[in-house]
Formats: C-alpha cells, structure tokens, sequence
C-alpha cells in the first residue's frame, strides 16, 4: 500500500519531468526532436522517458503503445504542416496554386524532418482512414475540398487526389534517399562510392550517379505537378480549369 507521500512502490508514474506537467504536444515534441536527432530506431518510451526526465509508465497516458507513439509522430509533422499553411495563408489564385503552396510546405516540413518521413509510408500503410490522426484528416480534407470547389466531379476529384498524393510523397522519398557513400571523401567518384559499382553490369548508372545525387529542390517538385496535373485538365471535358 503507498504512503501517504506517495513515493511507496504503489504510486502512480509522475509525468511531471523537467519541463513541467506534460501534455501529448509536448510528448510529441521531444519524440520528434530525438528521431531528429538519432533516427527511428532510437525512439523508444523508455528513451523518451529519458529524455523528459519521467518514467516511461508515465508516456502511456500520451500514447498507449509504441504504434500509437509512430501515428504521433505522423501527427506532429502534419501539425507543423498545418501551422506553416497558416503562416501563409492567404487566397490562391486558383486549384492549381493551392496545390502548389500545398505541396511546396509539405515538401519543407519533410525536409526539415528526414528522420520521420519514413512513418508517412509505413504507418499511413497500416492505418485505415478513419483511425488516422485529426491532422492527417484535415490535410486530406483540405485538398479534397480545394478540388470539388474547382469543380472536379468526386471520381476526378478522387483521382487528382491520389495522384497528387503520390507524386508528393514520391518526390520527397526520392529526395531523401541517400546517395554518398564517404563524406570524408572530396573526390566525387570516391564520395558516391561508384567503385562499389560494376562497371560491366551497371554502367549507365555509374555514369548517372553524380547527377541522381543532386537534388532536384523544390523546382522539380513544381515541374512534375505541373506536369502531372495538365493531365487533368487538357482535353478532359470533366476537369476544372480553374
């Protein structure tokens, strides 16, 4: 039975850590901050729990187990999603430029934040529509809505929707993938690791490395939505023309 200090064996975990009482936003926080910093693989509640100076039995309160802890960390990048669209908020000039500024502040967070992009495959994977954070919700919502008030019917809406979605998160995960094999190195064959590379079976590769290395920024994102949403539009007597 605890005493009345409350520090017998049958207390209930504090969640008051070093920063004050916790709350899920700032449980959130700290777990993304960490796979900031150490990837995935270091997140875990027992580290997280270190991290905010409590006990680990304490985080379940915020995110009932490690799955839920993912789909949180999912949560927080749409979050920072949805406050970077306020930051710039104002009126599009039509579908297409709301898709743009969609897309371009997607593109920032997911910069900002390589370590977790990985979760907007897996977890949205295993999570069904209805179980998915409010703020993936919203974001769906948003671009749904932006679409139908173009004028799209709901089958066009729908596919510009998942296009839109794929070339999005496609375009990021390509972006992201790494490509140098020894930063140490200042020779850039020696630096991509092209010796690895046969050159008998693999040498179109090895002569595209070096330019699948650069990064195609945020102008190549704008180019192939352009291009991918002229498909919608041209000679298709359904779609909206903004």
């Amino acid at each position: 039975m605890a005493n009345g200090s409350g520090t017998g064996p049958a207390r209930r975990a504090s969640d008051r850590g070093r920063y004050g009482r916790l709350n899920r936003e700032r449980v959130l926080s700290a777990a993304l901050a960490l796979v900031d910093r150490e990837g995935l693989s270091a997140l875990s509640m027992r580290r997280l729990g270190a991290e905010l100076n409590v006990e680990a039995m304490a985080l379940y309160r915020y995110a009932a187990s490690k799955d839920a802890l993912l789909d949180g960390l999912v949560e927080a990048l749409y979050l920072e999603l949805e406050e970077q669209l306020a930051a710039d908020a104002g009126e599009d000039a039509d579908w297409r430029a709301g898709l743009h500024r969609f897309a371009r502040a997607t593109y920032d967070v997911c910069l900002a934040h390589p370590q977790a992009v990985p979760l907007l495959a897996t977890r949205l994977l295993a999570v069904p529509l209805a179980r998915r954070p409010a703020a993936v919700l919203r974001d769906h919502e948003r671009v749904l809505a932006l679409l139908r008030k173009a004028g799209f019917d709901e089958a066009t809406a729908s596919a510009v929707f998942r296009a839109f979605t794929a070339w999005l998160h496609g375009y990021v995960s390509v972006e992201l993938r790494p490509m140098v094999d020894n930063p140490d190195e200042t020779d850039p064959a020696f630096r991509l690791g092209l010796h690895r590379l046969s050159a008998k079976e693999l040498p179109t590769l090895r002569e595209t490395a070096a330019a699948l290395a650069e990064r195609g920024g945020p102008e190549g994102l704008a180019a192939g939505l352009d291009a991918l949403l002229d498909r919608f539009t041209n000679g298709s007597a359904s779609a909206a023309s903004g």
